[in-house]
């Protein structure tokens, strides 16, 4: 229930605040009071766009604040929504002179999307001229699962068709990314063996080279080793005997002076090093030959190599072990991809068979409730003066799911006899429309959980019969929800639990607008002068006190 509005700094108006209470709450006032202004105010809280050109002093800052009475069952939505719950709460809208505006819910800051959802649970806005929402598939359908009870059923299909699409989706995008993959897996295979057959683990590039110069150089290798050895070993002036007689006369000359001993003691380890650098040199030379096989497996190897370097744009053999993990790993992410797709059709298929459940059940409680829609509506209209009105339901099966289950939605409707029924959109007139949406929302405060309904001036252009009958349906309404009108028809005024006018009157020079309530006089009052007019007759207060009875 919407207990209390504050406007501040807000158009015509410098300050506002009205408390309001359950049941039938309507508001009164001459054209041009501000009844405009005030029902703008509350569609900032509804999320609307702020206009900067609203705020009446541009030097402050202008507020719009509206409470609500909560019941325990909001609880639930306002901590799905992350939001402190207060059976009193407080939507504020601020809008700076700079042009920007925030939102608060119980003084927590919450961005305008989050507003308007938390906003379409606690109050709903209908003017004269706003029904186009009759004519929308989504509102349809609201009104007819309202009288089919199928308001549990219908959110728990909601939230398994969402998780449906959602699987669909990432299905899809699994199966793109495959066939993407595809398109490049084969020629990414042939890479992977290529460079798995190179051995790159145990291939080390320095001992290749090294090896295949050495066999590129076999013969210059063992020409110079033999020209060294003859150098070595020839007879009375090699190097080895002339070596020998040396250290033979150092060894005397280290025997007579202990000063020599540390120099030869040097010489003699030199001299053995060279006789094993010899040794070895001997060794290496006699199994040193040209090998041609060894020759051609060396440069198939480094051709290999260096093909395989300029065909991954690298340089180094670890470069190239990178390049084959990276592709080693995307071609196992293909088989992931295909155990994905696997499971995700899976759980598809899964839900599924559970929307197919409950969107037959949907259909079956929809297909009773439309003759009680249908008894209910006409019977309504037929009191707001459509006599001959008819109205029906055309619910076409489909064959995919979709947000209600596996149906489209269509009302129908006819003001006069002997015409075929149409679809709602091309068959109501302008005056027709406020009378329809009336007794569909009357219909509808029977069977759901509706929040403050405001009608403002829904009942235009009707008198009368047909507006005390209107009268009659708002006063019903409010036995089901708090619903606050906007009216000029003394017929609907006398049924208020309580009134409030919007008057205009001079401040400080300054033209403002603020509202009113009425005591049970004013309202009298009020009423006898909707009826005659500016000048209050005693014919008119005498009318007015019939209608208040």
């Amino acid at each position: 229930m919407l207990s209390k509005i504050f406007i501040q700094n807000f158009a015509l108006i410098d300050s506002l605040e009205i408390t309001l209470n359950e049941g039938l709450q309507v508001i009164t006032g001459e054209t041009g009071a501000g009844k405009s202004i005030i029902l703008g105010a509350l569609r900032l809280i509804l999320g609307e766009r702020a206009d900067v050109k609203s705020i009446q002093n541009s030097e402050s800052k202008s507020i719009v604040e509206a409470e609500f009475t909560l019941a325990e069952n909001f609880k639930i939505f306002f901590e799905e929504n992350d939001l402190d719950f207060e059976i009193q709460t407080v939507i504020r809208r601020e809008i700076l002179p700079s042009g920007k505006s925030r939102a608060f819910v119980n003084d927590a800051p919450v961005t305008l999307e989050l507003l308007k959802i938390v906003a379409a649970k606690l109050i709903d806005i209908h003017s004269q001229f706003e029904t186009s929402n009759l004519f929308d598939e989504v509102y349809q359908f609201s009104i007819i699962d309202g009288l089919s009870k199928n308001k549990v059923t219908i959110l728990k299909y909601q939230k398994d068709f969402s998780h449906y699409k959602k699987l669909q989706k990432e299905l899809e995008n699994y199966k793109k990314e495959l066939s993407e993959g595809n398109k490049e897996r084969d020629y990414e295979l042939f890479l992977l063996a290529e460079l798995s057959e190179a051995n790159l683990d145990d291939f080390h590039l320095e001992d290749v080279q090294n090896q295949l110069s050495k066999q590129e150089n076999a013969e210059t290798i063992v020409d110079n080793l033999s020209q060294i050895f003859e150098k070595i070993d020839r007879e009375e002036v090699g190097i080895l005997d002339s070596l020998l007689e040396v250290k033979t006369k150092f060894s005397k000359v280290a025997s007579l002076s202990h000063e020599f001993t540390s120099l030869y003691q040097r010489f003699e380890e030199n001299f053995v090093e060279f006789k094993d650098l010899l040794f070895e040199l001997q060794n290496e030379a006699e199994h040193m030959e040209a090998n041609p096989e060894s020759l051609f497996d060396l440069n198939e190897k480094m051709n290999k190599i260096n093909s395989l370097f300029l065909k991954h744009h690298v340089n180094s053999v670890e470069e190239l072990r990178e390049v084959r993990n990276r592709i080693a790993e995307k071609q196992g992410n293909f088989e992931h991809l295909e155990n994905f797709i696997t499971t995700t059709e899976k759980k598809i298929e899964e839900v599924a068979i559970r929307l197919e459940k409950m969107a037959t059940d949907l259909a079956t409680n929809r297909k009773k409730s439309v003759p009680v829609f249908i008894k209910k509506t006409e019977e309504l209209l037929q009191r707001l003066g459509l006599e001959k009105a008819k109205i029906d339901v055309e619910l076409t099966e489909q064959e995919t799911f979709n947000n209600f289950g596996k149906e489209h939605v269509q009302l129908l409707f006819q003001a006069n006899s002997g015409f075929p029924l149409r679809p709602i959109q091309s068959a109501i007139s302008g005056g027709e429309r406020s009378r329809v949406m009336l007794s569909i929302k009357k219909l509808m405060a029977e069977n759901a959980e509706l929040p403050t309904l405001i009608l403002d001036e829904i009942d235009t252009g009707v008198s009368g019969k047909v507006a005390e009958e209107m009268g009659n349906v708002m006063k019903e309404m409010s036995g089901n929800l708090q619903l606050i009108v906007i009216t000029h028809l003394a017929q609907v005024a006398a049924k208020g639990n309580d009134n409030y006018k919007v008057i205009k009157r001079e401040v400080s020079g300054k033209t403002q607008s603020t509202i009113i309530s009425l005591t049970k006089e004013e309202k009298l009052q009020e009423i006898a002068q909707l009826l005659s007019g500016s000048k209050i007759t005693d014919a008119a207060v005498s009318q007015a006190k019939e209608l208040m009875k």
